[in-house]
């Protein structure tokens, strides 16, 4: 179902119920009010009978006993009987328009009665020792109860029907700026993802194109990311993959420690790039927002210790690890295994870049009772100022770098996933890293 014909619907009842509702109060008290007046039409008639009689000369008696009166002597309305008795019972006079046989007149006030199969609606008066009683037909009356609830109820199922067709134009004009989001959408290219500009729209609308072209801006970003992911990692593996491929053609034309030497060349390089694949895929799944979660949560000493645990299988200088003693047993707030990777890294990187015969210092800090830093100090030659924030992309190295350049890419990755602060301080006797990581409130770990 169209939202068009949804919100037809609803609306569309809604307005026939209130219609209804309004026009079954308006005719009931339209039925009501001509009764009422119907009623007062005749005490008013049976009191003007009773004014005019005594004015009259003294009526001869016809046929049966009974004078004809006729509407204009009795001063009535055309329509209206009116039978004039005395208080014994005894019919005086009566009107042209009076049914034969004589109208119950005991009774005073308003009454209804049957006479010869007809209905009738009588008000009975005394007054100056006579019984004045005046009646209309109720077959007449009902002829024009619907007459007069036919005229008013045709106005209103006229405006209802004229509502509906009002309200139909109406939420058609209304969505059409939907319509032409719909056709914009439709003519743009797979691969587009320019912002749509779409002029006049209504202000409820307008955050919708926002969204979309902020979707448009996210999914340009990350087909330009995997873009440039993809050629950078063509143009990184192929160096080790060439290298590799000319150490293994070296070693079969040679023998002896040539070929041994070109063996293990190749072993080399074989490392490198299984390294640089583990590096590309950790960074695709970071960026990619793959879960990490597998419900395990450690301290920041945990941490520390298995980052430099895995850093360590490699060879180089040794950690340090240092932590104040306020440093808190709350868990981290993010997965152990994206803070692992993170550290290990960190200093993965102020290894490769440090002196010889130097240390590499892991130092943790408390601050507050949310955070805790991790700081990575090398004793390396340090780097440029302006060069500092090209750290961060990838494949990017420094003259003496031999890493794959991935790592600090990854770093500001998880830094970004999981909401933490990475800051890099270059100096003259090295570079120090800060990584702050939030923790788990009233979480410890046991």
């Amino acid at each position: 179902m169209s939202l068009r014909l949804r919100l037809t619907l609803t609306l569309g009842s809604a307005f026939v119920l209130l219609w209804a509702l309004a026009a079954t109060w308006m005719l009931f008290d339209v039925r009501n009010q001509l009764m009422l007046t119907l009623d007062q039409r005749l005490a008013a008639s049976a009191r003007m009978v009773a004014g005019l009689l005594i004015q009259l000369p003294q009526p001869q008696l016809g046929e049966g006993g009974v004078t004809r009166l006729s509407a204009e002597q009795l001063g009535i309305q055309n329509g209206l009987a009116c039978q004039v008795s005395s208080l014994r019972g005894e019919v005086l006079a009566r009107s042209h328009a009076a049914p034969d046989s004589a109208l119950d007149a005991q009774r005073t006030g308003f009454h209804d009665q049957l006479i010869g199969g007809t209905a009738w609606r009588s008000f009975t008066l005394i007054q100056h020792g006579m019984r004045i009683t005046t009646a209309d037909r109720l077959d007449e009356r009902d002829a024009l109860k619907r007459s007069v609830l036919l005229a008013a109820a045709l106005p209103v199922l006229v405006a209802l029907l004229g509502s509906l067709i009002v309200l139909w134009i109406g939420i058609g004009n209304g969505l059409s700026p939907l319509r032409r989001i719909r056709n914009a959408l439709a003519q743009r290219s797979a691969d587009s993802v320019e912002p749509l500009h779409i002029e006049r729209l209504p202000a409820e609308l307008a955050p919708l194109l926002e969204a979309q072209n902020q979707l448009f801006a996210r999914i340009g970003q990350m087909l330009e990311r995997e873009r440039r992911l993809t050629d950078d990692a063509a143009h990184e593996l192929r160096s080790p993959l060439t290298a590799i491929k000319t150490h293994l053609q070296v070693a079969a034309m040679t023998a002896g420690d040539t070929a041994k030497r070109a063996l293990a060349q190749a072993e080399i390089g074989t490392d490198r790039l299984h390294r640089t694949l583990e590096q590309l895929l950790l960074l695709a799944r970071v960026e990619g927002r793959v879960s990490f979660d597998d419900g395990l949560r450690c301290s920041a000493l945990e941490v520390a210790q298995l980052a430099i645990t895995d850093a360590s299988q490699q060879a180089g200088p040794p950690v340090e690890l240092h932590a104040t003693d306020n440093v808190s047993r709350s868990v981290l707030a993010m997965p152990p295994l994206l803070a692992i990777a993170a550290l290990r890294n960190l200093l993965d990187n102020a290894r490769r870049h440090t002196r010889d015969g130097t240390v590499v210092c892991l130092t943790l800090e408390q601050l507050g009772e949310s955070k805790i830093r991790f700081t990575v100090q090398d004793q390396g030659p340090g780097i440029a100022p302006e060069l500092v924030e090209r750290f961060t992309e990838r494949f990017w190295r420094s003259s003496q770098g031999d890493g794959s350049g991935l790592g600090l890419s990854i770093v500001k990755a998880i830094a970004e996933r999981c909401d933490c602060e990475l800051k890099f301080v270059s100096h003259d006797d090295g570079l120090r890293v800060e990584f702050v990581v939030g923790l788990q409130p009233g979480d410890v770990e046991q």
